[in-house]
């Protein structure tokens, strides 16, 4: 089951936990300097590689197969980065059937090893992501370098290799005009804030990525601790925020016409839904409205454009979306 439709620990304000490893092999100029020959040779090496992991079946995919919109559409399920959507030439990714693993390869480092799991799941995200890449560790030639760690192509990666985030809703922060005061304390600590749908600005939907900034002079165990920490620091915050927030009569009466219009629509815009599944998200989390939560997770993460798309196996105009979008949503919330 793919992390939108799946529930963990503090699901309610916690949408997914990530853990990425950068790896590179010694045996390759880094991607930046490669061609594509060169990218599918090392692509190839990978995927090698990678046939010792059994615990999930890997499907290999030329990213070159795959349509633009098909390619955006993994993006918007955070399943790869975008920049790994728009060029795809020399690339390949590897993914498991429920989606919790994707290895993009030739992206900006060799191999980009990524865990997702529904919910707070550091511990178990980072436990999958090391025995992927201790089997991959085993046949390639790994970039390494004491006492600095793994290589990379970007310095800011340099160490451990490891990007590790929380993809978190925080609607009552949001609304308390936190979040500003909330990113330059985290900053401090070694720590990243940011929308997760635009990466330097607000969140759409009130959704929020919580990073690690720091790889290079500190373990991967410390890195998860820090994070899982200040994580929970701020969904405490989150909690006592929304506990009044739900005492303020014109938020309720916004929670009950977001679901009103979510069920009564006939177009719908991707940036109205997700303003709507926030307000209807904390009615849901609140007990204020009888609806499954990763229900709206499902709907804010499949009723993306380019995934609306892929799943109509056809391209659609933007009225077309928007009318199919406003269908879709009764169906998955009824």
């Amino acid at each position: 089951m793919s992390w939108y439709k799946g529930t963990g620990n503090e699901s309610g304000i916690v949408l997914s936990t990530r853990v990425r490893l950068a790896r590179n092999s010694a045996d390759f100029p880094f991607p930046v300097r490669l061609g594509i020959k060169d990218k599918e040779q090392v692509c190839l090496a990978v995927k090698e590689a990678i046939a010792d992991y059994v615990d999930d079946t890997l499907t290999y995919t030329d990213m070159s197969a795959l349509t633009p919109t098909e390619a955006v559409s993994l993006a918007e399920k955070h399943l790869i980065s975008p920049e790994f959507a728009y060029e795809r030439d020399g690339r390949a990714l590897l993914l498991s059937e429920n989606e919790d693993v994707s290895i993009m390869l030739c992206e900006e480092d060799h191999v980009r090893i990524q865990v997702i799991f529904p919910g707070l799941a550091l511990s178990e995200a980072y436990e999958k992501a090391d025995k992927i890449d201790n089997v991959l560790e085993k046949k390639l030639n790994y970039a390494y370098k004491e006492p600095i760690g793994y290589l990379t192509q970007c310095p800011t990666n340099l160490g451990t290799g490891m990007r590790a985030s929380v993809l978190m809703h925080l609607p009552a922060l949001s609304r308390k005009g936190a979040m500003r005061r909330l990113s330059a304390t985290v900053a401090k600590l070694g720590l990243t804030l940011r929308g997760s749908f635009n990466e330097g600005g607000d969140g759409a939907g009130n959704i929020y990525q919580l990073s690690n900034q720091v790889t290079l002079g500190i373990s991967e165990a410390a890195a998860l601790q820090n994070l899982s920490s200040i994580a929970m620091q701020i969904v405490t915050q989150e909690k006592q925020a929304r506990a009044l927030l739900v005492k303020d009569e014109d938020f309720i009466d916004k929670i009950y016409r977001s679901w009103g219009i979510l069920r009564s629509a006939y177009k719908l815009t991707s940036q109205e839904l997700m303003s709507l599944i926030s307000f209807v998200s904390v009615g849901a989390c609140e007990g204020i409205i009888d609806v499954p939560c990763d229900r709206l997770t499902a709907a804010a993460i499949e009723l993306q454009p380019a995934s609306l798309s892929v799943a109509e196996n056809k391209k659609l105009t933007q009225n077309q979306r928007d009318i199919l979008r406003a269908q879709k949503v009764k169906e998955l919330l009824e």
